[in-house]
């Protein structure tokens, strides 16, 4: 077998360098010959009935290609109303930012101006911003919520399929369904302390430095090569070919590097694209400004969740009951379910009832953001677990690990959790001096802790691994690398082959060369496509050996791989170097195929995460203002394969997690109109809002993970909203219910007085 010496070293991202010296390519960075720029004409509007467009001043202007309303695109008709599939608004423009006209022209200056005079007449409509309003609405206020498609990326992030009850479906929802297990009255009539409370999530931008981008060419074959930013070139390529209505081998997606995304690159404008570009007949780029992003992108969702928890003096759960209201803009998102889900999966609860609902309003689709819906059930559920500890006078770590669920235990949906580490990074976080040391705290300092998981998704995948003339060896994926994942393959092909790490390059091909692999969204591609990468390896490695034995008279199992060369164990004068291996299997004449493994990966099960946080704060009680000084992030990951790419993923996501907190939010006025429309306005974390990060990396190995790895993507960003109030309920007494949890609501909330709860 090959040492294992290679996992768990701490390696750079193969993609630093070329990103931080400005080498790496993005698709909006690509030119080519006789290329045309699009721009996007926006509807002004929250709601209203497109009456005229009128486009000659635009046509007219020096430049400019073409004009293209929805019905000048080559797009397939479809009976399901998606934003990819139907990328232009056609009668109606259904929120602030939606697109209406697009126009092409020979420089992005033009496209710009020329979009300036295109006239569109607008008749405002009825519309809603406000999620409830939408809900207790007895009318339908935007459209049928049945003509709706399902968010194209929706099945991506979490391959949980849970049993839920149909419920009544209010006018404006797009589902409406049901979690229950047992008698929830009988358990809060058992219980000797009920909280009982409403939490408000804002929508949020995940706020990636590259934007939506895209470049497509004509082919000579009659189809189209995509250049996209995403998470997903299958995915991608299915999109367009459906849209053109083109067979899938005349679309070929070439994944670029992709500057961040979140959850949010999932073929937004690719359809679109390439409709201009057979329409044009011209290389199209079309690249979202800021303004766009903040307009017309895929945040994601605000919540309303209403929610009533029950336990026993012993510490012991009685029952949960909650309604879920997902303000899912003005298309579905299938995030309700997730939200439910995990609002009452993370606790043994022997009694639930967990409603959930999809309202649409006139905003952007929502969108994924790092483990969707998974934040907003966390800051909900552990606020009232943590009020419920307060009361009962408990231990906040001991009460959690009495309750936490276990692998056989139950999800709301009836489907059982697999091995997790649940209680293993709630004890990891007991063994924390930040934890020790919790009561050793100035004035209007507070601790908190949290805890959380993540579902984790799972998908077919597939990987190729070939031995090179020089020796060394190519890996070749079909994923994309959002997060560093290209650094942990080669870790992978390394120990299984037995090479050095230097020796191996990992590539993503395009669609037409890659093997298949899912998109990069759930915490799954290093669970997957790491399995199938290395099962390539392994098979490259018995390939060689199966050489090396002819060549040196030995059994295979005698031999083994060391600095490049295959050498019989025990007698280093009798080895063969890889070079020779390869040119046995390439050369001119040479009676032996080449050296090729093929791994492939369907795991049955996915792999969940669990996280336990704890963060120090401190609050001021005259102006509202909410400092983080400490914190520290447990997470079971599994195995550790490339701790230095698990701490950059940890690390991000705790930032994340305090942008969540205390500082982001995409907000309207009443009018429908975007407040928050460029990122001087829109907050972020900035470094002095980050403190030191202490991350804590837990090893329950999962059987289908590559030597135990889990993703570990998700959940860091899971538990950043609810640490961080419960430590601020710690330091003065008040519970935020409502994120961020801005100056102004902080200090409202502590000038009502103390937290009160039924």
């Amino acid at each position: 077998m090959a040492t294992e010496s290679v996992i768990g070293r701490w390696v750079r991202r193969d993609d630093g360098e070329r990103k931080v010296t400005g080498r790496a390519s993005y698709a909006g960075d690509l030119r080519f010959l006789d290329m045309a720029f699009a721009r996007l004409v926006l509807s002004p509007y929250p709601h209203a009935r497109i009456v005229s467009i009128d486009a000659e001043e635009a046509r007219s202007l020096a430049g400019v290609i073409g004009v293209f309303t929805a019905d000048d695109l080559p797009l397939v008709p479809t009976d399901e109303l998606t934003r990819t599939r139907d990328p232009l608004a056609r009668d109606r423009a259904y929120f602030e930012g939606h697109p209406v006209v697009a126009v092409v022209a020979e420089s992005e200056e033009i496209a710009e101006d020329a979009a300036g005079l295109v006239t569109v007449d607008y008749e405002p409509l009825e519309f809603v911003i406000d999620p409830m309003e939408s809900f207790n609405a007895d009318h339908e206020i935007i459209h049928d919520a049945e003509a709706l498609g399902i968010r194209d990326d929706a099945g991506a992030h979490t391959s949980v399929s849970e049993h839920t009850q149909k419920l009544p479906r209010p006018a404006n929802a797009t589902s409406a369904q049901r979690y229950q297990r047992g008698d929830v009255e009988s358990g809060f009539a058992e219980a000797d302390v009920v909280i009982e409370r409403r939490y408000t999530t804002n929508w949020v931008h995940q706020s990636y430095l590259e934007p939506q981008s895209s470049v497509v060419a004509p082919n000579p074959e009659g189809g189209v090569n995509v250049y996209a930013s995403t998470q997903g070139a299958f995915f991608v390529r299915d999109e367009v070919a459906e849209g053109l209505g083109l067979p899938q081998y005349k679309v070929t997606t070439k994944t670029m590097e992709v500057g961040g995304a979140f959850g949010a690159k999932y073929a937004l404008i690719d359809p679109l694209t390439a409709a201009l570009a057979v329409k044009t007949d011209r290389p199209v780029h079309l690249v979202y400004t800021r303004g766009d992003e903040f307009l017309a992108a895929t945040p994601a969702p605000g919540t309303i969740i209403e929610v009533k928890t029950g336990a026993r003096k012993d510490g012991s759960l009685t029952a949960l009951q909650a309604r879920v209201i997902v303000d899912t803009g003005a298309y579905p998102g299938g995030t309700a379910g997730l939200v439910g889900m995990m609002l009452g999966g993370t606790y043994r609860w022997p009694n639930l009832q967990i409603d959930a609902y999809e309202v649409l309003t006139n905003k952007p689709g929502c969108g994924a953001y790092r483990a969707p819906g998974t934040p907003q059930a966390c800051f909900a559920v552990e606020g009232n677990v943590a009020e419920m500890i307060q009361q009962l006078g408990l231990d906040p770590l001991q009460f959690r690990l009495q309750n936490c669920v276990v692998e056989g235990d139950a999800m709301p949906g009836g489907s059982a959790w697999p091995l997790l580490g649940s209680r293993e990074v709630l004890e990891a976080l007991s063994r924390q001096d930040a934890w020790k040391n919790r009561e050793s705290k100035g004035p209007k300092q507070g601790v908190g802790i949290a805890f959380g998981g993540w579902p984790s998704g799972t998908q077919p995948a597939s990987a190729l691994c070939r031995l090179n003339d020089d020796g060394t060896l190519s890996v070749i994926v079909g994923s994309s690398d959002i997060s560093g994942t290209r650094t942990g393959f080669g870790l992978l092909a390394a120990d299984a082959f037995g090479a050095d790490p230097d020796s191996v390059t990992v590539s993503t091909a395009d669609t037409d060369t890659a093997p298949f692999a899912g998109a990069a969204g759930g915490s799954k591609i290093t669970f997957t496509v790491g399995m199938a990468v290395r099962q390539a390896a392994e098979e490259a490695r018995k390939q060689v050996l199966a050489v090396a034995a002819e060549e040196l008279e030995a059994a295979p199992e005698d031999l083994e791989i060391v600095g490049g060369e295959v050498r019989v164990k025990g007698v280093p004068g009798r080895s063969v170097p890889l070079k020779q291996i390869a040119a046995m299997t390439t050369g001119f004449g040479s009676g032996r195929a080449p050296i090729l493994g093929e791994g492939r990966a369907a795991p049955s099960q996915a792999a969940p995460g669990f996280v336990a946080h704890l963060a120090r704060v401190e609050v001021d009680e005259d102006t509202g203002m909410v400092r983080v000084l400490d914190y520290v992030a447990v997470q079971d990951v599994g195995r550790a394969i490339n701790p230095a790419g698990i701490e950059g993923q940890v690390k991000g996501g705790v930032a994340q997690g305090i942008g969540w907190a205390l500082l982001e939010e995409i907000a309207y006025d009443d009018s429908g109109h975007l407040r928050t429309g460029s990122f001087a306005d829109y907050a972020l974390p900035s470094m002095g809002d980050v403190p030191n990060i202490t991350s804590v990396l837990v090893e329950v190995p999962f059987h289908d993970g590559p030597l135990g790895a889990r993703g570990v993507g998700e959940p860091p960003v899971v538990p950043g909203a609810a640490t961080i109030a419960n430590a601020i309920y710690d330091a003065v007494g008040v519970r935020p219910t409502e994120i961020p949890m801005t100056p102004e609501r902080v200090l409202n909330a502590i000038q009502q007085g103390p937290s009160k709860a039924s």
